[in-house]
């Protein structure tokens, strides 16, 4: 038979441990940019999750242009965090890179975008 007593202590004790609420990561930004032939043709894409702080947990930067790469859904250059690792696109090859901060990719990322531009 239950006791009251002893059962809220029990789980006083246990506290978080025994019942912990984990709120999903949510989708900040999902942007398309699509670019112009004039200007180089394909897609900037932009996507970025965070956790309950504001911290990104998640994130999917490319850029798509069929014309340049058939592979790799057309992924030019691209970086994200999926499969457990920091990683990096580039014309069909992956290669892991280091992680010191979101905004370290996101500037990784601008300028491989922007030298690709500058060749096209």
């Amino acid at each position: 038979m239950p006791n009251p007593a002893t059962d809220r202590v029990n789980a006083s004790h246990l506290g978080a441990a025994m019942i912990e609420c984990v709120m999903a990561d949510r989708k900040v930004i999902d942007d398309t940019h699509h670019i112009t032939q004039k200007r180089g043709n394909g897609q900037l894409r932009r996507e970025i999750w965070v956790d309950a702080q504001g911290q990104v947990t998640r994130y999917n930067l490319a850029y798509i242009n069929h014309a340049l790469h058939a592979g790799d859904n057309g992924r030019v250059v691209g970086y994200d965090n999926q499969h457990g690792y920091h990683h990096r696109h580039y014309f069909g090859v992956v290669a892991a890179v280091e992680f010191t901060s979101f905004d370290d990719i996101e500037d990784q990322f601008q300028a491989d975008w922007a030298a690709l531009r500058r060749t096209a």
